[in-house]
């Protein structure tokens, strides 16, 4: 999946399938951001789902990927990627590789994506989905989420997938660029998007939308 830029937009140069083309447009009446639906409608959702899922992989529904994790709910995805404003010169930060579909998205708005992950064998099944589509600006890391990437920082953005507790981790706030922002989902009992904002010295948190995300795991499964 080679990239080019067009018009401002990221699109992948390859045949996409109807089936991500038709999600894109089931989504466009929640989602405003084209480039947002473009990166939607170039990746094919089948790849980063197990065989047995494959014939709901453009469902609009959170799906098991093994290791208790799931690959997102499509419209969550999608709205995660508006909420952040992302440019085509950001570097970003993903917390929770999963399936590595966020990822493959995020690497189609951005200049470069780092996405950590505690599972081995999600990482090394998300890097090698992403090699065989072409995709060659994005990181990965086995390690810790709630510690980032420190020595990458700072970000221009942060996508959190995992539930955090009841507020994000300082740790991950600290890797925001000036002008930065990073969306995660909030709470115990019940979950938010949350956006963080930094402007210089002071970080600006709003709460956005419910959501139901698996958790964040501190460290990392060997």
């Amino acid at each position: 999946m080679a990239r080019r830029r067009l018009g401002g937009f990221l699109k992948a140069t390859a045949m996409s399938p109807y089936e991500a083309l038709e999600l894109a447009r089931i989504l466009r009446p929640a989602i405003r951001d084209e480039r947002v639906l473009a990166a939607i409608a170039s990746v094919p959702r089948e790849r980063f789902v197990p065989k047995r899922e494959r014939e709901r992989a453009y469902a609009n529904v959170a799906l098991p990927i093994g290791a208790g994790q799931t690959i997102s709910q499509p419209l969550v995805v999608a709205r995660m990627l508006e909420i952040l404003a992302l440019k085509a010169t950001d570097r970003v930060l993903d917390v929770g590789t999963g399936s590595g579909y966020h990822a493959a998205l995020l690497s189609l708005l951005v200049d470069r994506v780092f996405t950590v992950e505690r599972h081995p064998e999600l990482t090394e099944r998300a890097e090698r989905t992403l090699t065989d589509l072409g995709i060659d600006n994005v990181s990965f890391k086995v390690g810790d989420g709630w510690e980032g990437w420190p020595e990458e920082s700072p970000f221009d953005a942060i996508n959190v997938a995992a539930a955090m507790g009841e507020e994000p981790p300082h740790s991950l706030e600290e890797q925001l660029a000036d002008q930065g922002r990073m969306v995660a989902p909030v709470g115990a009992k019940e979950q938010h998007l949350v956006l963080t904002e930094r402007a210089g010295d002071r970080l600006r948190r709003r709460r956005l939308e419910a959501v139901q995300f698996v958790p964040l795991v501190r460290g990392t499964e060997r």
